[in-house]
């Protein structure tokens, strides 16, 4: 065994013998990463595919955004929000104008955002559409995933995520992903919101029906009940659109951001709204200690420049769109275990016939860091940096598993 074995070995005994239960790590230690690459401990390159969960958009460590941070370092970290620094009405600033939005709320984590929005859509029920106090409903969809608090698995309905955790936080009603006319039958004089993925991520790669997140648009104009659109994971790219309810202007009422924010350098998420709407909440009604610290609002914002002076959305579109038709050709064999490939922009997943995880390890093995959706999909959610050269290397290494 050699030296650089032992050290891997020595890592993985620390993680068992300290790290609780929660996560099984794959038999690799990264050790360097930069743009869309890994380097593990041994020196071994591998391909990031993965972007833990579509929070690199911008790469690993772009330098543009370590250079803001270093500079943030040296001038000030933490407030509180009891005080004003420079840097977040800035951040605030820009993050409502790129996201055409009036106000925002500064968070840290994406769970903590829709946390936050399901507290505004609630709050604003009871004062400003007039639903008797305890009695809001939001309308939530089948397969949806939005963290891993309390009140956002207790919407879920994906066992694993609430088995053990009850009591579970009631208010919520369950509805088919896609189905609006679904929606519409579980609207009444409670419902305050409806709730969703513009495009399901965590539970299979979920695209809806084409003209969907219109008509869900259209629906809960009509009957008043806000809208709220989890882009976490969609957001700020990632689907060839800078937001994924771009593709169909169905702009929310409300929109939370988490992940690519940080620009894959510090825990950074927002709820944004309009004035009107967060005109229920009064000071006090909510906050955090840590949220809006001018750190991760210099981060922010670099974050946000990064996306828009190198034009990633657009990318991700161009992108995307060449590794969809690659990996398609792929599935041309009779005998492949590839059943079906989806998704829009650089949010695709290869869905199998077969159980996904020995395809994760082999990859793994070709130097690609990838992920299971579910049992049976493999997650394609590079860095929107990638290139061509890089597709080409994912395509090869598919091509050995799959041609």
């Amino acid at each position: 065994m050699s030296a650089t074995e032992t050290v891997n070995d020595d890592f993985f005994k620390l993680h068992q013998e300290f790290s609780a239960p929660i996560y099984q790590p794959y038999p690799v230690v990264f050790a360097k990463a930069e743009g869309c690459w890994f380097w593990d401990k041994k020196g071994k390159q591998y391909l990031d595919v993965f972007a833990c969960y579509s929070t690199l958009n911008q790469g690993h460590r772009h330098p543009k955004i370590i250079e803001v941070i270093k500079k943030q370092l040296d001038k000030i970290t933490l407030t509180s929000r009891a005080y004003l620094n420079e840097e977040v009405p800035i951040f605030l600033q820009e993050i409502c104008r790129i996201s055409e939005m009036e106000q925002a709320i500064p968070m840290n984590s994406g769970a903590e955002a829709m946390e936050t929005a399901i507290k505004v859509a609630r709050k604003w029920g009871y004062q400003m559409k007039g639903v008797r106090r305890g009695k809001a409903e939001i309308i939530v969809m089948e397969n949806n995933f939005h963290g891993r608090t309390v009140t956002t698995v207790s919407c879920s309905t994906v066992d694993k995520f609430k088995e053990g955790f009850e009591p579970l936080t009631p208010g919520f009603v369950v509805v088919p992903f896609g189905d609006i006319e679904a929606v519409k039958r579980a609207i009444n004089n409670n419902t305050v919101a409806v709730l969703l993925e513009p495009i399901q991520a965590v539970n299979g790669i979920n695209v809806p029906p084409e003209g969907y997140l219109h008509q869900l648009r259209r629906v809960t104009q009509e009957q008043g009940v806000l809208l709220i659109m989890d882009e976490i994971q969609t957001g700020l790219g990632r689907t060839g659109r800078l937001f994924a309810w771009q593709w169909e202007e169905a702009k929310p009422d409300i929109l939370c951001l988490g992940k690519a924010l940080g620009g894959g350098i510090y825990p950074l998420s927002a709820v944004l709204s309009s004035r009107e709407i967060f005109s229920a909440l009064n000071p006090g009604d909510h906050g955090s200690t840590l949220a809006g610290n001018p750190l991760a609002a210099a981060v922010g914002l670099a974050a946000l420049k990064v996306i828009e002076e190198e034009s990633l959305a657009e990318k991700a579109e161009i992108t995307g769109k060449y590794l969809l038709e690659e990996l398609n050709k792929l599935n041309l064999s009779p005998i492949s275990p590839i059943k079906k490939i989806k998704g829009k922009g650089l949010l695709i997943g290869v869905e199998l016939t077969v159980e996904a995880e020995p395809y994760i390890k082999k990859l793994l093995d070709l130097g690609i860091v990838s992920l299971v959706v579910e049992k049976n999909i493999i997650r394609f959610t590079p860095p929107l940096i990638i290139n061509e050269k890089e597709v080409a290397y994912i395509v090869e290494r598919m091509s050995k598993l799959f041609g």
